[in-house]
């Protein structure tokens, strides 16, 4: 007997819906075919395991499953449950007859139980678009697809109530979220908040300032001046997400298998990743590619501590992606492309020993060591950082005081009002909706020179040597007060 089971494979943020065909004939064997990986081609023990334990098992004949489209590769132990169903179902040992109506995905443990998938929110999105009535997953991950409006959503915790569900007609707990409600929740709560800095009132003005145009900055500071303390709170002074790019957000992480019974995520992310990290785990990629630091930073910031310190090749895969907001991995077979809007925020020592801006500190590294230390910065990424800010020491009668700096409450507000401007002035641009996204078209049109600043900038290239990015940059940053 022939049956159709509908499973779905993630490629990107995007799902592609895979039909799984299970055909049962006289004979013995188990052939599985439509490029499986390995995860799949092993999934035969784990649901023979778990049938077994609940009372079914895997019927002594010839078994043919084609995952479909066969011309592309599957990947991962997430159709473990999408193959079960579709042999239970050929062998008519659970009635089939409204199967074909969901979209079936979770993980087999031996004793029937199942373990979380990723990229379960795109693939309730596809499903949605295909017309399926219902998507029956892990209960771990039923809060992320229940996000999806007109789609019916199962959280399942063992293999038996699926069966039950088709077999028994025994009904299953359907998992509803409120979107917007869940999208609202703690929304203005930031974790870290700028109250607690002592002091540094102008760096803080110029951090209000990068937020408000979504600028990439650079921090330089002996060890203790505060660079890690003021980037971490970077984010709760960020205007609010929208709900486009909560969604967006939330679908790339969900990719990562990292939305666990989270539902949407309203926070913008923070990613501060090591510097002994890959290119590939900073940019994405791999054999099945995956997201990498930058795109789990998407709406959000990424935090890179000690820019030095990173491997040159590391920092120079990062080029395109801040220019392009995107990344693209390309394979023999097929592309992938991340979304990878984000603030840069880095932080790094003036020079190797680490005081060479503290005035109350002897310098203790010769200019050849400065000289190797700053080199490990390339001038194209450079360029592509907007602000530079030189972090002092606090003294101590600022560390001392009990009075409290001002919150990141009050200045987001201001972060919003600027934003507002921005959106407005941009209205009738597609993909523009801050300063840091004006291409050189948008820079001509809005960021207009009297003849002095013109002097002043001609003046400044001529003996800095700036490149033609930073003389866009600088223009760019005309706007930043609104």
């Amino acid at each position: 007997m022939l049956t159709k089971v509908y499973g779905s494979a993630v490629f990107g943020v995007e799902a592609t819906t895979i039909t799984v065909e299970v055909n049962i004939d006289k004979g013995i064997g188990y052939h599985l075919v439509g490029l499986p990986d390995n995860a799949i081609k092993e999934s035969n023990y784990r649901i023979a395991a778990a049938l077994q334990n609940n009372g079914y098992k895997i019927p002594g004949k010839k078994i043919t499953i084609n995952m479909a489209p066969a011309d592309l590769r599957k990947e991962g132990s997430a159709y473990d449950l999408t193959l079960a169903i579709g042999i239970l179902a050929a062998s008519n040992q659970i009635k089939s007859e409204s199967i074909e109506k969901y979209i079936i995905m979770g993980e087999l443990s031996l004793d029937g139980s199942m373990q979380p998938i990723k990229g379960a929110l795109p693939i309730a999105i596809k499903a949605r678009e295909e017309g399926f009535k219902g998507f029956i997953l892990p209960n771990d991950n039923a809060r992320e697809a229940a996000i999806v409006d007109d789609l019916e959503v199962y959280g399942i915790d063992n293999i038996k109530e699926v069966i039950d569900f088709f077999d028994k007609d025994t009904p299953l707990e359907q998992t509803i979220i409120d979107t917007k409600k869940e999208f609202y929740k703690n929304l203005d709560f930031p974790e870290f908040d700028f109250s607690d800095v002592k002091g540094q009132e102008s760096i803080k003005r110029c951090m209000e300032i990068a937020a408000a145009g979504g600028h990439n900055i650079i921090l330089i500071g002996p060890p203790g001046a505060g660079k890690t303390m003021l980037a971490k709170r970077l984010p709760s002074i960020l205007p609010p997400m929208t709900l486009h790019e909560a969604l967006e957000t939330t679908k790339i992480h969900s990719v990562v298998g990292k939305i666990k019974n989270m539902g949407l995520m309203n926070q913008r992310p923070f990613r501060s990743p090591h510097h002994t990290i890959s290119d590939v785990a900073l940019v994405g990629g791999g054999a099945y590619p995956q997201p990498g630091e930058i795109s789990l930073s998407h709406n959000g910031v990424l935090f890179l501590d000690e820019l030095p310190e990173f491997k040159r090749g590391v920092l120079e895969v990062m080029r395109q992606p801040l220019e392009d907001r995107e990344v693209t991995i390309s394979r023999a077979r097929f592309t992938v492309t991340y979304p990878s809007s984000f603030m840069l925020v880095a932080s790094m020592n003036p020079s190797p020993g680490g005081y060479f801006n503290d005035p109350d500190a002897p310098v203790t590294s010769s200019p050849a060591e400065m000289q190797r230390y700053l080199s490990k910065i390339s001038g194209p990424l450079l360029d592509r950082i907007d602000i530079h800010i030189e972090v002092t020491p606090v003294p101590f009668e600022k560390l001392s005081e009990e009075r409290k700096g001002e919150s990141s409450v009050e200045i987001r507000k201001r972060v919003t009002a600027a934003r507002e401007i921005q959106t407005q002035r941009f209205e009738e641009m597609e993909n523009v909706h801050y300063n840091a996204q004006m291409n050189t078209k948008h820079i001509r049109k809005y960021c207009k020179m009297d003849d002095p600043s013109k002097e002043l900038l001609k003046n400044a290239m001529e003996r800095l040597n700036l490149s033609a990015r930073a003389y866009d940059r600088i223009l760019n940053n005309t706007l930043l007060h609104i």
